[in-house]
């Protein structure tokens, strides 16, 4: 599931980052063959949702029925493949959500009492005291908090304290990541209190089933829908299917309601508790979250305008560790785009695909085995394994490392057999074999891709002549003989200079000319543009003909690059090796010596050359600003 969204205006990145990350489980596990129901929507009835509504002078059903369908827009543009769109103003819900509550009131842990505290309308949150500072302002929002004083219902949260500690201590994998749970642990060690669940001043929301004069809270009704939606009302075969949930996927500031308040209500139902709460860092700008409230956006219908669905999908799960904050920069997708889409694994399908139209008829018989094919085998059933043990602990990036490791290592195979020499009638069998090996490669690779990338997946198998999605990993599942279709290079190269046009300025009138006066300096906005990394050498090694230029592989924690610098005067290949350097890390891809550079190393140079290191070790791929 994802969590189901405020309709107060459209949606925004951080929003789609949420759900393209459940969208990729939901796929990957349809592709092991897993039954799968994937759960998404909208939280219609937030007092925002009202506001927003009587600022444009509909009623607030009329304002969701405008904006509801903007979100199930934005999923098919972005190719989620959710099978449940729900919406909160539903009958299904309203009745489910009454039976939910009169069950909690049922068994006791429902009372009446009067409530006081600050309150923040955005988030539909109480904060206490030691929370807040003396401005009083929301810590999510940083806007303005209300004091609201009010008759209330009552849930008895605090009852479950002790179930929920134990609970935690003894499903160590239950709230994801670590840093979340303990998060977590640390606030219910400081102890839970009872919570509001009922509003007597709003008017907007379902009416509690002992009392209409109260609605019920938004967060308690918003949590139900994840039973709500699969037919808990009528115990429908859907419900005793799916529940319980397997993930509840959620941005951390939502971590704790769905973490504690809702296992609790479970526990007080008497119904199965979800088995993961997945709570991933902001999607960010500038350092900033994303904030409709707040105004805070990405310009993602220009970005995917540019670039298309599939990197954009791939550069929010490939950039950022999933459970940290990443911050969002158009410069660094236009990186990935680049080296890791059109180079990486555009150029190898068409090169692949070039060579074979040019020497045969067909998808040649892999008849004569050399030098690294166990070696590429071998590698595809390890790109496989460790594939699902990252997907299981939400760690896309290092899923998509993976893959591209291999993708790379299908790129050296090319280049070490030379198989474009193979073409002469006594070796054209080899060079048939290794042109087998790259394909069979590519297909699987478009298997291991698609919950990333659907329609790149299906353009590469349509490129190498399956006429219908082969889901097989298993190796040698390529038919001899089929034609391929070379078409189209499926990541083209795409050059934002070109397309940012300088367009002509009016002529203005003559002035009296007045001496330049230039600085040599930058803007920040300018130095932002840097993506500089912690980055640890892992190997180095001369360059042939080249004797200032050394090779370097370095490792920048999440995915390892190979860099050309020109540090061979200075320091020897073994000296290096071990040592954590700076690079610039968003700097385009560069052939030097016939040799690529995927960013560059820091130095100071003078009479000598020193390279710019750290006073201590820190995590690779740490950010330098």
């Amino acid at each position: 599931t994802t969590p189901i969204y405020y309709p107060n205006s459209e949606p925004h990145a951080g929003n789609a980052y949420t759900t393209i990350a459940a969208d990729v489980l939901a796929r990957y596990h349809r592709l092991k063959d897993n039954e799968v129901c994937f759960l998404t929507g909208v939280d219609e009835h937030a007092a925002n949702v009202y506001n927003a509504a009587k600022e444009e002078g509909l009623s607030p059903q009329a304002y969701c029925d405008k904006i509801a369908p903007t979100f199930v827009k934005l999923w098919e543009r972005l190719n989620i493949s959710h099978d449940i769109f729900f919406r909160t103003t539903s009958d299904v819900h309203k009745r489910g959500a009454q039976k939910f509550l009169n069950v909690l009131y049922d068994n006791g842990d429902v009372y009446k009492g009067k409530y006081e505290g600050y309150y923040c309308l955005s988030c539909e949150e109480f904060f206490s005291e030691n929370e807040l500072t003396d401005e009083k302002v929301c810590p999510v929002h940083k806007l303005p908090l209300q004091w609201l004083e009010e008759e209330n219902y009552f849930f008895r949260l605090s009852k479950y304290q002790d179930r929920l500690l134990a609970h935690i201590h003894e499903n160590p994998n239950f709230v994801y990541p670590p840093a979340r749970r303990n998060e977590l642990l640390n606030f219910l060690e400081s102890g839970l209190q009872d919570v509001s669940i009922s509003r007597a001043s709003l008017s907007w929301g379902i009416p509690f089933p002992f009392d209409p004069q109260h609605i019920i809270y938004i967060w308690i009704e918003a949590l139900s829908n994840y039973i709500t939606a699969l037919g808990y009302e009528t115990d429908s075969e859907q419900y005793r299917t799916f529940w319980p949930a397997d993930v509840h996927m959620m941005g951390k500031d939502i971590t704790r309601f769905h973490a504690l308040l809702w296992p609790a209500m479970l526990m007080a139902a008497d119904l199965p508790l979800p088995k993961h709460i997945v709570g991933h860092g902001w999607l960010t700008k500038d350092g900033e979250a994303l904030s409709k409230t707040r105004g805070i956006f990405i310009d993602m219908d220009g970005d995917i305008a540019t670039y298309g669905v599939d990197p954009f999908r791939y550069y929010l799960l490939r950039e950022f560790s999933f459970g940290n904050d990443g911050d969002y920069r158009p410069a660094r997708l236009h990186v990935r785009y680049n080296a890791d889409l059109a180079n990486d694994l555009g150029n190898l399908l068409n090169r692949v695909l070039g060579l074979l139209n040019k020497n045969f008829e067909g998808v040649p018989a892999p008849t004569t085995p050399g030098e690294f094919d166990d070696e590429i085998k071998a590698m595809a059933q390890t790109t496989i394994d460790q594939l699902d043990a990252h997907i299981k602990t939400f760690a896309f990036d290092a899923a998509l490392e993976t893959i591209w490791e291999f993708v790379r290592r299908i790129n050296r195979y090319v280049q070490q057999t030379q198989v474009w020499t193979l073409a002469k009638p006594e070796t054209k069998p080899r060079m048939g074999t290794v042109l087998y090996n790259s394909l069979e490669a590519l297909r699987i690779i478009s298997v291991l891709i698609s919950p990333f990338l659907p329609e790149t997946a299906e353009k590469i198998q349509n490129q190498i002549g399956l006429t219908t999605f082969d889901t097989a990993t298993e190796w040698g599942g390529l038919s001899v003989g089929i034609q391929v279709s070379r078409g189209e290079p499926i990541f083209p190269r795409i050059d934002t200079k070109k397309q940012k046009q300088p367009q002509p300025k009016p002529k203005a009138k003559p002035q009296q000319k007045q001496e330049k006066k230039t600085t040599g300096l930058i803007s920040f906005a300018d130095f932002q543009k840097l993506d500089l990394r912690v980055a640890k050498i892992l190997a180095a090694e001369p360059i042939e003909g080249a004797d200032r230029l050394l090779k370097l592989q370095v490792d920048l924690g999440t995915e390892k690059r190979q860099l050309v610098a020109g540090i061979a005067e200075h320091y020897t290949p073994e000296v290096l090796v071990g040592k954590q350097v700076i690079i610039v890390a968003n700097l385009e891809s560069a052939t030097i010596r016939n040799v690529e550079s995927q960013g560059m190393v820091l130095a100071g140079s003078g009479d000598s050359v020193v390279l710019a290191t750290l006073e201590k070790e820190m995590p690779l791929g740490t950010q330098v600003r």
